[in-house]
C-alpha cells in the first residue's frame, strides 16, 4: 500500500496539520492501494497562504521566466509517461493501453499545447488605431483553487494547472480523494521543474471538509472546478459571497444524431464513444437518437456491438473496458439501468450485475435500451456508466428538439453526409461543442458547455483567458 499522506506546500513536502486519512481504492480488486490525508481548514490556510505570497513576485514574472519550467516540466513528464499510466490504471481503473495513449497522453498534449499559446500570447495591445493611448492589459486572476476529478484525472488537472501557471496565477490544487495518485507525481515533476515556491500547493482531501474550506477561503480569487452539476452550484453559492472568478466544468447528457444517411460505422462509433472509459465521460453521447427509417437496423448493431464488448482487467493490454472508479458509483450505475428497466425501456444488452465470470471489482456490463423516450430518467439523468439510450426520431426538426431537450448542454453529435444538413443542424444545437462524423474536437479548440454543463472554457487560447483579467488604460505612454 502507498504512503501518499503528505502535501505539497511551499516548495516542500510537508506532514499535515490534520491527522484524518482516507483509503484510495483500487476499482479492479476492491483492495486499499493507498492512503492519502484528509486536509482541514489549517492546511488549506496555510496552502492559501503560500499561493498568496508568491503571488506578489510570479503574477509579474515575464513570459520568460514562465516558459522555461514549463518546458522543464513537458520533458520530465515524457519520462514520467508510464509512471503516470499506471497510477491512472490503478486509481480510477482505466485498462493499461487506453491509460498510457489517451488518459496520460491528454496531460502531455495540453503541457504542450499551452505551452505554445503562451508564446504566441500578448499580454500587452493598443485599443486600436482609432486610441492609440489606449492600453489593454492582462493580468492574472490571482491565487486559483483548482478541484479536479476523477474520470480524466491528468487530463483535467493540467486543463488547469498549466494555463494557471502561464497566467502568471498561483494556485492550490484539490484532486479528487477518489484518484490523486496522478496528481501526486505531476506534483513531483512540478518540483523537479523548479518552479518558484508557492507557486503551486496540493492538499489532499474531500469535497465537504477540504474543498468547502478551499472555495470559502477568503484569499482565493478564482475557483475552476471540473465535476458534478450538484457540487457546481454548491461552489458558485460559496464564490458568489466575495465575487470570485468562477469557471466551471460538470455534466453532460450528449445526444447522437444518426441520420438515414450516415456512413457505414456511425453507430459502432457512438456506441464505443458512450462505453469507452467505462461511460465515465461527461461528453459521452449517451443518448443515440436514430431516424425511425433504420432504427430497427440500428437497434441491432448496437446490441452486436454492446455484447461483443471485452470487460477485464485494466492491467491487461488490449482493447476492453475496465471498472468503474467505485462502489458508490456502481451502485449507482445498477440502480439506474434497474430504473430504465422499470421505466419500459427495451433492454437490448447488458442489464444489472457483473459480466460474466467476475465476480470482484467494480465491472458494469455494457448496457443498451432500446424504445427510449426522453421523459424517462435513463435519458434524462447522467448516469456516468457504459449504459446507452436509443430514442427514434422522425425528422430533423424532432431531432433538434430531442437533443435539446436536456438541462445539459456540453457536447452533441451528428452522422450524416449532407454537409450542408449537418451545419445547419450544429448551429441549432445548444451545447458548446458538436463532432461531426467522429471529426472529434482539438485538443486546443475550446471545451465547455451551455445550460447545467457549466460556465467558461478550458484548453487552449480560452482556456488561458479564463485565468486573466482585463484592464484598460487611458492616456498609455
Amino acid at each position: 500500500m502507498l504512503d501518499k499522506k503528505k502535501f505539497y506546500i511551499n516548495g516542500e513536502w510537508i506532514d499535515p496539520k490534520s491527522n484524518q486519512t482516507i483509503d484510495i481504492i483500487n476499482p479492479a480488486t476492491e483492495d486499499v492501494c493507498a492512503k492519502i490525508s484528509l486536509g482541514n481548514k489549517e492546511d488549506v490556510n496555510e496552502a492559501v497562504q503560500s499561493a498568496k505570497n508568491a503571488f506578489k513576485t510570479w503574477a509579474f514574472s515575464t513570459k520568460e521566466e514562465r516558459l522555461a519550467p514549463l518546458e522543464k516540466l513537458y520533458e520530465l513528464y515524457k519520462k514520467r509517461w508510464a509512471d503516470i499510466a499506471e497510477a491512472i490504471t490503478l486509481e480510477m481503473g482505466a485498462p493499461k493501453d487506453f491509460a498510457t495513449k489517451l488518459q496520460a497522453g491528454t496531460g502531455a498534449a495540453h503541457i504542450k499545447t499551452f505551452i505554445r499559446y503562451l508564446k504566441e500570447f500578448n499580454f500587452e495591445k493598443p485599443l486600436g488605431e482609432h486610441a492609440k493611448n489606449q492600453r489593454i492589459i492582462y493580468e492574472p486572476k490571482g491565487v486559483c483553487a483548482l478541484i479536479t476529478p476523477w474520470n480524466w484525472p491528468m487530463n483535467q488537472t493540467c486543463l488547469k494547472v498549466m494555463p494557471a501557471i502561464a497566467s502568471g496565477c498561483t494556485m492550490v490544487l484539490k484532486p479528487s480523494e477518489v484518484a490523486p495518485l496522478s496528481a501526486m507525481i505531476l506534483t513531483e515533476l512540478i518540483h523537479e521543474a523548479n518552479f518558484p515556491k508557492g507557486v503551486f500547493n496540493l492538499v489532499n482531501g474531500d469535497g465537504a471538509n477540504t474543498g468547502d474550506a478551499l472555495t470559502s477561503h477568503p484569499d482565493i480569487n478564482m475557483i475552476s472546478f471540473t465535476g458534478s452539476t450538484r457540487a457546481g452550484a454548491l461552489i458558485s453559492q460559496n464564490a458568489a459571497k466575495d465575487f470570485k472568478r468562477v469557471s466551471l466544468e460538470l455534466g453532460g447528457k450528449g445526444a447522437n444524431i444518426i441520420f438515414n444517411d450516415a456512413d457505414p460505422k456511425a453507430i459502432d462509433r457512438g456506441a464505443l464513444r458512450c462505453f469507452r472509459n467505462s461511460g465515465q465521460s461527461c461528453n459521452a453521447p449517451t443518448r443515440m437518437l436514430v431516424e425511425k427509417s433504420m432504427y430497427a437496423q440500428a437497434v441491432e448493431r448496437v446490441k452486436q456491438f454492446a455484447d461483443e464488448m471485452k470487460v477485464g482487467d485494466p492491467n491487461e493490454k488490449g482493447d476492453h473496458i475496465g471498472p468503474v472508479v467505485s462502489e458508490i458509483q456502481y451502485k449507482k450505475i445498477q440502480s439506474l439501468i434497474q430504473k430504465g428497466i422499470d421505466e419500459g425501456a427495451t433492454l437490448i444488452a447488458g442489464g444489472t450485475g457483473k459480466p460474466d465470470g467476475i465476480e470482484k471489482g467494480y465491472f458494469v456490463k455494457p448496457t443498451a435500451f432500446a424504445d427510449v423516450s426522453n421523459n424517462m430518467e435513463i435519458a434524462r439523468t447522467e448516469i456516468f456508466g457504459p449504459v446507452l439510450s436509443i430514442i427514434p426520431f422522425e425528422n430533423e426538426e424532432e431531432a433538434i428538439e430531442i437533443a435539446n431537450d436536456t438541462d445539459y448542454g456540453l457536447t452533441n453529435y451528428i452522422q450524416t453526409q449532407d454537409k450542408e444538413k449537418a451545419n445547419r443542424v450544429a448551429r441549432k444545437l445548444r451545447s458548446g461543442m458538436v463532432d461531426v462524423n467522429g471529426a472529434g474536437i482539438a485538443v486546443d479548440a475550446p471545451f465547455g458547455g451551455f445550460k447545467h454543463s457549466g460556465i467558461g472554457r478550458e484548453a487552449g487560447k480560452e482556456g488561458l483567458l479564463e485565468f486573466l483579467e482585463v484592464k484598460s488604460v487611458g492616456g498609455w505612454n
